[in-house]
């Protein structure tokens, strides 16, 4: 630091594109020095553009598609688990009615109501099926004691009547065969196999 009553060289600083450097041609005094700035002023931004009302309306339109699409098959897919449940337990039924016929000793039926959308399992109750499932039975004519009753017949060998069982619901579609031979139970998806 300079002691009072020196007089200090000042070299005045010229800012040249970012560094300080010193202005030769200034005059000396004892005055602040001189800064002269080569920064321009900065250049008016250019205004940002925002959404047009179109373009949002696009992207409501695409969001709408795609929530109706997710809906459509998440609608589908839980209407295909439904049909698969309903003819698991159909099926389970049904095997559980040749069991007794086999353990009993005795020939057991096995009744599907197409109006009411119901079987009378082996225990003898009527189980009604989801909402929207149809029904429909293929059996033997002496086996239909109406018109919308058809009937399996289930004897103490395993053997039946025979017959399938049909579950839509929509497009979906499930089999439950019945083997006259055997009795022999399985569910058939019936888009699947096609």
């Amino acid at each position: 630091m300079a002691r009072t009553g020196q007089r200090q060289d000042l070299c005045p600083l010229q800012f040249c594109g970012g560094n300080a450097v010193p202005v030769r041609d200034a005059p000396a005094s004892g005055a602040f020095p001189i800064f002269h700035s080569r920064f321009h002023a900065p250049r008016h931004a250019q205004h940002a553009h925002g959404f047009t009302l179109l373009e949002m309306l696009a992207v409501i339109l695409l969001i709408g598609i795609a929530a109706a699409a997710v809906s459509i098959s998440v609608t589908q897919g839980l209407a295909s688990a439904r049909v698969r449940a309903a003819s698991s337990e159909l099926a389970g039924a049904l095997r559980a009615t040749r069991t007794q016929a086999i353990v009993r000793g005795q020939e057991q039926n096995f009744d599907v109501d197409t109006h009411a959308n119901s079987y009378r399992d082996a225990k003898l109750r009527d189980v009604r099926l989801p909402k929207g499932l149809r029904v429909n039975i293929t059996s033997a004519k002496e086996d239909q004691p109406n018109d919308h009753t058809g009937r399996i017949r289930f004897f103490p060998d395993g053997s039946s009547t025979g017959g399938r069982i049909t579950l839509k619901s929509g497009k979906r579609e499930w089999h439950v065969n019945v083997s006259w031979l055997t009795g022999e139970v399985r569910v058939v998806d019936a888009v699947a196999a096609r």
